[in-house]
């Protein structure tokens, strides 16, 4: 069986970006500790099995807000609770403006050996329209404090389509982060999600239009290579084959366990998720009774719809394999093609970047073929 990935989600925040729709809740000590409590318990009472895991993944949140004692008590416990793999990649989400030198030094002694900083920009203009707590210049100097620590394995975010960005300034955050140790990039298109600050903002009179937006996506992907960037999935780019091997799970359907308020889990085919909310996480005796069922996991319409944002796409053995007609699946392929938007091959299909700027309707196109 392959190994299984793990995710933990630290539910805290010192404050909330005005874009952010994640579940988070203020950042208190003793909550912390309460919580990792809990975390651990979990993990010796997961109903499992010791499982193979060989990725572990503390999201948020800002998970760079635990005291590293914390962090390496959860790794501890996941280590008794499954089997780790003597390489396994342990990745922490942390804001650039919540570590120093002594910080990263100890979370490497904990056993985090990839971070996954929230950069978003390099311009300090556009930091502070996103209500992000540190400049450009924090952000470089926490990247390279971050190598001179021992980490190597080195993950940026990058927003696009934010207020006050151009092709000018997007062009020089880009260029400023090729120079940077980094092995990994994540750029996304800024969403304004319903029911966050932006959301009751006149946010788009400040960003590019549809049309611009579009563009710097297509500049960044083009940019990125240029950087030695290779794109390996729609907002993913990675230096020298380091690639999220915990994210890739996800997108080639490989059983992961999250545990906390809002965590997602697909395992032995069925998926489950805990609610949004921290005091039901907390209560009870096992925090295994607060899942709630979210179905079947699996089928060819879900492997078309994560296997297709990946720049490596599907195959024909892999669709057949499923139930699938890959005849039937090219005729539909074949207009997209023609238009840029989707490569086809005889035996694999894949989209373009500019088939992953409109994903959502060609997914649905494609996945028309599913029984």
């Amino acid at each position: 069986m392959e190994p299984m990935g793990l995710y933990i989600h630290i539910p805290f925040c010192r404050s909330k970006c005005p874009y952010c729709d994640f579940y988070s809740e203020p950042y208190h000590s003793d909550l912390a500790w309460t919580y990792v409590r809990r975390l651990c318990q979990g993990l010796e009472q997961q109903p499992f099995g010791r499982r193979p895991v060989d990725t572990i993944y503390f999201g948020g949140g800002t998970p760079s807000l635990l005291p590293s004692i914390l962090l390496e008590r959860i790794i501890q416990a996941a280590g008794r609770a499954f089997q780790l793999a003597p390489d396994t990649e342990i990745t922490l989400e942390a804001n650039p403006g919540t570590l120093d030198g002594t910080q990263l030094r100890n979370l490497r002694q904990a056993g985090v050996n990839r971070l996954s900083l929230g950069i978003q920009s390099l311009q300090d203009r556009e930091l502070q329209a996103l209500g992000r707590i540190h400049t450009a210049r924090q952000a470089v100097e926490m990247v390279e404090a971050a190598y001179d620590a021992g980490f190597r394995n080195l993950s940026g975010d990058l927003m696009l389509g934010i207020p006050y960005q151009t092709p000018e300034t997007l062009g020089e955050t880009i260029r400023t982060m090729g120079k940077l140790p980094l092995t990994h990039l994540s750029a996304y298109l800024l969403k304004i999600e319903p029911g966050t600050p932006f959301s009751h903002m006149d946010i788009p009179a400040l960003c590019a239009d549809e049309d611009g937006q579009a563009d710097l996506y297509l500049q960044a992907v083009e940019q990125l290579e240029e950087e030695g960037f290779a794109q390996y999935e729609i907002s993913n780019f990675a230096r020298g084959g380091q690639v999220s091997r915990h994210n890739l799970k996800y997108w080639r359907e490989v059983d992961y366990l999250g545990l906390g308020p809002a965590a997602h889990s697909s395992v032995e085919g069925q998926r489950f998720f805990f609610p949004r909310d921290l005091q039901a996480f907390l209560a009870g005796l096992s925090l295994w009774d607060h899942r709630v069922p979210d179905g079947p996991a699996g089928g060819l319409e879900e492997t078309l719809m994560l296997r297709l944002r990946l720049t490596e796409g599907v195959t024909r053995p892999l669709v057949e394999s499923l139930g699938g007609s890959w005849v039937l699946l090219q005729k539909k392929a074949r207009p997209l093609a023609g238009a840029g938007l989707v490569c086809l091959e005889e035996d694999r299909l894949a989209l373009t970047p500019q088939g992953f700027l409109v994903s959502n309707p060609i997914l649905a196109q494609l996945t028309d073929i599913c029984p």
